[in-house]
């Protein structure tokens, strides 16, 4: 934890009044943003495809972008959608 520290807080001057935005600037930057950004869009076509599997596309795309991989486990837990009516003629 030391060590996180002491790399959020490299050449941060810790009286100054926005240190702590230099400290988050600092953090941020060791986030890495792209594979995040890749792993996240996994996830959705996964969901994408259980929903259209259970006839959900769209809440299989919300959960998995809102929970990941545990949207997967929400969107096979609900019940398959029936089949819509045949439209009149």
């Amino acid at each position: 934890m030391e060590e996180l520290l002491a790399k959020a807080s490299q050449g941060v001057d810790l009286d100054a009044p926005d240190a702590y935005l230099h400290i988050l600037m600092n953090l941020m930057a060791m986030i890495p943003w792209a594979a995040l950004f890749w792993w996240n869009l996994v996830f959705v076509a996964v969901g994408a495809l259980l929903g259209w599997w259970r006839g959900k596309l769209l809440a299989g795309v919300i959960w998995a972008l809102v929970l990941g991989p545990i949207g997967w486990v929400v969107v096979l837990l609900t019940p398959k959608s029936a089949k819509p009516p045949p439209l009149p003629r």
